[in-house]
């Protein structure tokens, strides 16, 4: 639709996306979806700016740039929006055009018609769906940076100078000033927050839960399950502060920072939900988790410990069951494939251990059939999935919200790639709310299930203080 307009122009000469953010960091809407974590899976990191099209499902209601719709429903508006407006991209980058947003799991449970007697611990819309004019795409692998305008919220060719200018501007500066601004950001990371922790289970609470969950799955109810608690943390640490300081010392391939004005979400995920190019989809569900080591035997020891782990193996090839199923729901006949089963993967914190599912989506298919198929995740909800998330509503204290949903982007020409949101804090009315949780199943040991949640917040708390 708008390819004649759109212009892509490589930055010359390159400038990081994360530098880039700090100039761009306080506008409206600011989105930046970062692979602070450079490898095979972050590859790319991308910033939207100048949005023209926000849809937000709160509830029962459906607003399109601040306005009720009462016509159709967010879904129904969706399918329409990618039809008419489908745009194909002739570049190497994985967006040109589309929106970047989130899907929480609430919006998930209820698509599957999943009821929740639970209420909510923080309240932000249960999916929202920024589309931008302009982005900035960095190929943090090839340590290349693309700034890209489509001419709808003005002159693509202005808004390229524009960005431009702003951005080599700043970078000269930082430059000139880079003395001064390592005082200042060593002066920075010296400084210490106070926070005060609220979870939401007592420890034995906490255990009981897990048991009850290891009785259904003994009784046959389920075969796995993901058990989570939740922290409301106190903490005067601003969430700009927290995400800088939890990319630089907890990078991930699938982290990022959306403002959304009254809430901001901080994330540093390390597990890819859904990845589709050309029909192509991906899926790659972690399932088992230990720490670092203190010194690079214990390392070694732990992560073998991983990989050798029954358990574990036992867990993440129930999970992998289950996405095969949910692809085979929308993907063509025979092109379900699990191309990994079990890798060890490596993070600053942890060890995890994923699995690769792909298929080839069918071709009267686009993302909203591949997300109503496959979401939420399997590797966070359990098997079968509809009765793991009736005891987990029935098992957990509160509403999950935006925990275990996905946040990403979708574009024009039917491409996506959202996260798992783990490793996420959610701020909001000055308090920061994150999820913690893991897989149960018949073999599961309540202490070391309670003590994997806390090693699963320690990055985030880190960051906080």
């Amino acid at each position: 639709m708008y390819r004649k307009q759109r212009i892509i122009k490589e930055l010359t000469p390159y400038v990081p996306t994360a530098e880039i953010f700090r100039i761009y960091e306080k506008e409206p809407e600011a989105a930046f979806l970062d692979s602070s974590l450079v490898n095979e899976l972050g590859r790319y990191s991308v910033i939207g700016k100048c949005p023209y099209l926000k849809l937000i499902k709160d509830g029962n209601i459906f607003t399109v740039n601040g306005k009720e719709e009462t016509e159709k429903t967010f879904e129904q508006y969706m399918r329409e929006y990618l039809n008419t407006h489908f745009d194909k991209n002739d570049s190497e980058l994985p967006i040109v055009s589309g929106a970047v947003g989130y899907f929480s799991y609430d919006y998930g449970r209820k698509q599957m018609g999943v009821p929740s007697n639970e209420s909510d611990i923080v309240t932000i819309p249960e999916a929202v769906l920024t589309f931008y004019d302009c982005f900035i795409v960095e190929d943090c692998r090839e340590k290349r940076t693309y700034l890209v305008s489509n001419g709808i919220s003005g002159d693509a060719e202005t808004e390229i100078q524009m960005m431009e200018k702003e951005i080599l501007e700043a970078s000269e500066s930082g430059r000139k000033n880079c003395n001064g601004n390592a005082k200042e950001e060593e002066a920075h990371s010296d400084k210490k927050y106070e926070i005060q922790v609220h979870p939401n289970f007592e420890k034995e609470e906490y255990k009981r839960a897990v048991d009850k969950m290891i009785r259904y799955i003994i009784e046959g109810d389920i075969y796995i399950a993901n058990m989570t608690q939740q922290l409301t943390i106190e903490s005067e640490k601003p969430p700009l502060d927290v995400f800088y300081d939890l990319r630089k010392n907890n990078p991930s391939p699938f982290g990022g920072y959306l403002d959304f004005g009254d809430y901001q979400i901080v994330c540093a995920s390390p597990e890819r939900f859904l990845k589709m190019k050309d029909h192509h989809v991906n899926t790659r569900p972690i399932k088992g988790t230990r720490k670092r080591g203190a010194t690079p035997e214990e390392d070694e020891q732990l992560r073998q410990e991983l990989a050798d782990s029954g358990k574990d193996k036992s867990e993440l090839l129930m999970i992998v069951d289950l996405e095969r199923n949910d692809l085979n729901r929308v993907c063509k006949p025979g092109s379900v494939k699990v191309t990994e089963l079990f890798t060890v993967e490596t993070y600053a914190t942890v060890f995890h251990l994923v699995s690769d599912i792909e298929g080839t989506l069918e071709a009267d298919k686009n993302v909203m059939d591949l997300l109503e198929a496959t979401f939420p995740g399997g590797s966070i909800t359990g098997a079968p999935k509809y009765r793991a998330m009736e005891i987990i509503d029935e098992s957990e204290h509160g509403k999950r919200n935006l925990y275990t949903g996905s946040i990403g982007y979708l574009t024009l020409d039917g491409s996506c790639d959202f996260n798992i949101v783990i490793r996420t804090a959610l701020h909001k009315n000055g308090k920061y709310h994150l999820g913690v949780g893991g897989g149960i199943t018949a073999e599961s040991d309540l202490e070391f299930e309670y003590e994997e949640t806390l090693q699963k917040a320690r990055a985030i708390l880190d960051a906080l203080q």
